[in-house]
């Protein structure tokens, strides 16, 4: 078995029925050998999230100046459209080959978090646009609360740590949000340097990634390798973000990552993919978690940072704010 095979054995979501503890060890151990795992027999409905896709596909169809009429300049890619080749990662000079939509959790006018929060946009080209791509991220929010009280298991924390509306703890609601990224085929070959997604980390606290139908998604290993991450039809690839990295002073590492060009055989073919993300409240203070240090690791953050603060500074590290 290869090394990637080992690392990324698919940890079966129906243990964490049986067996919480178990799952969350087994989900917890992936990801602090790489920051990432893979669950299989996830409960996400296959239909809804089918019809999600098929709606971000038919964006992406549209002709480029359609397409340009959702971009929000000086957004910072955070609702509708980013055009190809803005977005670039952390400390690159070549921009990303891909284009993509951001969507964020509905929010009331009145909501508290509303100035800090823009209002989504809606593709009316697209027939079905809003009903398909806000049922399509509900149950990606769904699944990735169960994921969080696993976490939070796994840290020795309460259950319902990060996810329980009535507790103190409670921080992840209502900042969760998505992206459909579309990777177009690649006609020419692309500029030297040129990927489809630099090396990067995610900002935030963790990721649920929808399998794509192409490959090219790779992890950095604290060996110093490149590792192909392929999970099998049907279940989920997670990552963790640098804000629980953060949070839990490294014990879970928010590990580089990205998207490389396809072969030549493949390079006619676009690579879709769906990460959805959760985040901190944008006033919560990330604040180094106590049973995360010790005398053989002391606080790396000594300073604490709000969740809204270190998401501007993150932005715009990678080109999306200026």
């Amino acid at each position: 078995m290869s090394l990637s095979a080992d690392l990324f054995k698919p940890v079966p979501y129906e243990l964490w029925r049986d067996d919480p503890t178990a799952f969350a060890d087994r989900l917890g151990a992936s990801f602090r050998e790489t920051g990432f795992a893979v669950v299989s027999g996830h409960t996400l409905d296959g239909a809804t999230l089918d019809r999600g896709l098929a709606a971000a596909k038919a964006f992406f169809a549209l002709p480029a100046d359609v397409k340009q009429r959702y971009f929000v300049k000086g957004g910072g890619g955070q609702r509708g459209y980013t055009p190809f080749g803005i977005e670039v990662a952390k400390g690159a000079t070549a921009r990303d080959l891909k284009e993509f939509w951001h969507v964020g959790r509905e929010l009331p006018d009145d909501h508290p978090y509303r100035d800090m929060m823009a209002a989504n946009l809606y593709v009316s080209e697209v027939e079905g646009w809003k009903d398909d791509t806000n049922a399509m991220f509900a149950e990606l929010d769904r699944f990735g609360g169960e994921l969080l009280s696993a976490v939070a298991l796994h840290l020795g924390l309460s259950k319902d740590f990060f996810t329980d509306p009535v507790s103190k703890d409670f921080f992840t609601d209502p900042v969760r949000d998505g992206n459909s990224l579309h990777y177009p085929a690649q006609q020419e070959p692309p500029a030297p340097g040129s990927v489809r997604a630099g090396a990067h980390e995610d900002i935030n606290v963790i990721t649920l990634l929808l399998g794509a139908e192409e490959a090219g998604l790779e992890v950095l290993h604290r060996n110093g390798s490149w590792l192909s991450v392929n999970p099998p039809p049907g279940s989920l690839v997670v990552n963790i973000g640098d804000m629980l990295q953060r949070l839990t002073n490294h014990a879970l590492p928010s590990t580089t990552h990205r998207v490389v060009n396809p072969s030549r055989e493949r390079a006619r073919y676009s690579r879709y993919s769906t990460p959805y993300f959760l985040h901190f409240r944008p006033d919560y203070e990330i604040r180094t978690l106590a049973s995360c240090v010790s005398a053989e690791t002391p606080d790396r953050y000594p300073e604490p940072i709000t969740a809204q603060a270190y998401l501007q500074q993150r932005l715009k590290e990678i080109g999306l704010v200026m």
